[in-house]
C-alpha cells in the first residue's frame, strides 16, 4: 500500500468519521431556539451534505485498498493484525447498505432502524479502525 494511498484512506475515513459525528451532535444533542426550525442548528444541513459528499470517497479508497492491501492479507496475513482488519472490512458492507438505504427511506420505521443501523456499524468501524492502525504501530 503506497504513503499517498494511506494518506488518502486516513484522511477519508477521518473525514467522513467527524462529519457524521458533528451532524449527529446537531440533529440529536442541540435544541433550536426557534420552535419552528426544522434544524438545530444553521449548519446542520451543510454538515449532513459534507458527510454526503465524503463518504463516497471513503468507499473509493476503501475498495481500492481492497485489492492490494485488504485481499492479500486476508489471505495470506501472519494473523498479528487480523481480527481488527476481518472486523473492519465486515462492517463496511453494512455501514454503507445501511446508509444508502437511510438516505432513500421512506418509511419513518424503516428510515428509524437504518439510522440506528449506521451509527452502529459506523462508529464501531472507526473504533476498529483506530485499533487497527495502533495494532499495527506496535
Amino acid at each position: 500500500m503506497s504513503r499517498w494511498q494511506l494518506l488518502w484512506l486516513h484522511l477519508s475515513v477521518a473525514l467522513t468519521a467527524i462529519t457524521g459525528v458533528v451532524f449527529a451532535l446537531m440533529k440529536y444533542f442541540m435544541k433550536s431556539s426557534d420552535e419552528f426550525s426544522v434544524v438545530n442548528h444553521p449548519l446542520q444541513p451543510h454538515m449532513l451534505a459534507a458527510h454526503v459528499v465524503v463518504a463516497p470517497l471513503l468507499l473509493f479508497l476503501l475498495g481500492w485498498t481492497f485489492s492490494n492491501h485488504m485481499l492479500p492479507k486476508f489471505r495470506f496475513g501472519n494473523g498479528k493484525n487480523r481480527i481488527t482488519g476481518i472486523t473492519t472490512m465486515s462492517l463496511i458492507l453494512p455501514m454503507a447498505l445501511s446508509a444508502y438505504l437511510l438516505q432513500i427511506a421512506t418509511n419513518e420505521s424503516l428510515r428509524q432502524a437504518m439510522a440506528i443501523a449506521h451509527w452502529i456499524t459506523s462508529g464501531i468501524f472507526a473504533i476498529v479502525y483506530v485499533a487497527h492502525l495502533v495494532n499495527a504501530r506496535q
